[in-house]
């Protein structure tokens, strides 16, 4: 009997059924077996990652071999209790798809596999949002067919333990698939696919609201004390206390209804389980190969930006330990600018300088590029909406993580990545602020310079006179402070601000002060 899968004829014996979009072949010998199973990342219209070595795995029977055949590799093992595991050499990318054949007991053949860059991409709401909502996305989801570009979605999962597969399969890029694909994802894979011209396989992974501790294991949040009374061990009491406030809720819900009155009480917020996110939604992607992540999250954490400053870094090393493939670039975006839904006019926002909890949380973002390899940001202060937590502008964080991953992933010598704070010295009543990643030089956009704010010893910040006075300096003063101890520019909820590269990037926020946050737990 000779059976016909997918265009392609094979000799074996059997009977052809699909699993998880594979194409399975059981093979009859007189008896019922199990099948050599794949989890569902390996599915038709895959990419694989270049230049690294590429593990394939999934289930057999104890003791079954299995063979692995992708273009001229072949690579077999023996299964051990139910699991196989091999890995291919290094590739290099190619525009052509081609065949990947498991063998076991039956046959699974994969159709268009391609070798080119994979990233993941992570995070919360702003990740999550699809393209479909983003800035006029008709003419971008119109022509966004791209045979190179592939997308693969997890599918959301809270999980108490780790879980080993994902029900899910890759998809070419088009009008179709792209739609509801996170928007700044796909502009980053777009972007990236045109520089790069290799393949690009983007895996969207995210929550919306999520805080960064469900991201994290188990281990790596209980093997630090800190950790584990901050986050692990508070969350019973924060579920006792959630299950408390839905009873009464419920009780007055019910209360209200009895006596015919209206009800608008909103529902109490479920408490987050630490890991979940973790176990359902990044652990079954381990040990993919991957060339990076992209991260948009920060939002929920912004209250324990004095926590996020250890959390975000750790969480770093915890995905690069746990996927044991070094210190592959971790690329951030950096919250936008958001009013926090205050209705105020600009002139209110720019009266006077503040603190600022989403301030602090972009400085710990900041933080990790300081303590960690190849860690980027994408700084997106003209990027925000005052009263929207969403700004719909996602083309411009996307190309702004491509060009980060240019520079950091793959070397590229241009000026990609946003000035950023180096150091800043004190004297004749002024403050000199030196910058890196300047490029050709530092502008002002749109006339002089704001959102530069200066204090004496008193610590009391006033609006400051700030001018560019050589390609990577600023120097900044105020009539109202004779002796300057410390400097803050864009530190707001709501930036607004204007130092620019020459190449068109926007300076992070920052301050020159260890002044004690806000967001620090009370002594």
């Amino acid at each position: 009997m000779v059976i016909r899968i997918n265009g392609l004829f094979s000799p074996w014996s059997g009977v052809v059924r699909w699993v998880g979009g594979t194409a399975t072949v059981l093979a009859l010998a007189g008896l019922v077996r199990a099948d050599v199973r794949l989890p569902g990342l390996f599915s038709h219209n895959m990419v694989l990652q270049q230049e690294l070595p590429v593990p394939v795995w999934g289930w057999a029977d104890h003791g079954e071999e299995v063979t692995v055949q992708f273009r001229d590799q072949r690579v077999s093992t023996v299964a051990q209790n139910g699991r196989w595991s091999v890995k291919l050499a290094p590739m290099k990318a190619s525009l052509t798809g081609d065949v990947l054949v498991v063998r076991g007991k039956n046959l699974l053949i994969l159709r268009n596999v391609l070798v080119g860059e994979v990233w993941v991409c992570s995070g919360q709401s702003n990740m999550e949002w699809p393209l479909s909502r983003c800035f006029e996305p008709a003419g971008d989801i119109a022509s966004s067919a791209n045979p190179h570009l592939r997308l693969f979605t997890v599918p959301k999962l809270k999980a108490l333990e780790p879980v080993d597969d994902v029900k899910a399969e890759w998809k070419l890029c088009g009008p179709d698939t792209v739609k509801d694909f996170s928007g700044v994802a796909y502009y980053f894979g777009r972007a990236l696919q045109r520089t790069r011209n290799v393949p690009v396989g983007l895996i969207h992974t995210s929550w919306g609201g999520s805080p960064a501790e469900v991201w994290m294991s188990k281990t790596a949040l209980t093997v630090d004390p800190d950790y584990r009374r901050e986050i692990w061990e508070a969350y019973p009491v924060q579920e006792r206390q959630y299950q408390e406030a839905l009873a009464r809720w419920e009780q007055a819900k019910a209360e209200a209804e009895k006596a015919g009155q209206a009800f608008t009480q909103p529902r109490p917020w479920a408490p987050w389980r630490p890991s979940e996110l973790y176990n359902g939604m990044i652990a079954p992607l381990i040990p993919y190969a991957i060339s990076g992540v992209i991260w948009y999250q920060g939002e929920s954490n912004a209250g324990r930006a004095w926590q996020y400053r250890r959390l975000f870094p750790d969480l770093i090393l915890n995905w690069r330990r746990d996927w044991a493939q070094g210190d592959f670039p971790f690329l951030a975006v950096q919250l936008a600018p958001w009013d926090k839904n205050r209705k105020r006019p600009l002139a209110e926002i720019t009266a006077a300088p503040g603190e600022s909890d989403w301030a602090e949380l972009r400085e710990a973002q900041v933080h990790a590029t300081k303590v960690l390899p190849n860690v980027g940001l994408a700084v997106i202060t003209d990027a925000g909406d005052k009263d929207d937590i969403h700004p719909p502008r996602k083309a411009i964080v996307g190309e702004r993580l491509a060009l980060a991953a240019r520079v950091i992933a793959y070397g590229e010598r241009f000026a990609g990545l946003s000035p950023m704070y180096r150091r800043a010295t004190f004297s004749g009543g002024r403050a000199l602020i030196e910058f890196d990643h300047v490029g050709k030089g530092l502008v002002a956009r749109d006339g002089e310079l704001k959102g530069f704010a200066i204090a004496g010893p008193d610590r009391k910040f006033v609006w400051a006179e700030a001018r560019i006075v050589a390609p990577d300096k600023v120097a900044v003063r105020s009539p109202l402070v004779a002796e300057p101890v410390a400097v803050r520019y864009g530190w707001a909820d709501y930036p607004v601000v204007n130092l620019f590269s020459e190449a068109g990037l926007p300076a992070s926020p920052f301050r020159t002060d260890d002044f004690p946050m806000i967001t620090a737990p009370k002594q």
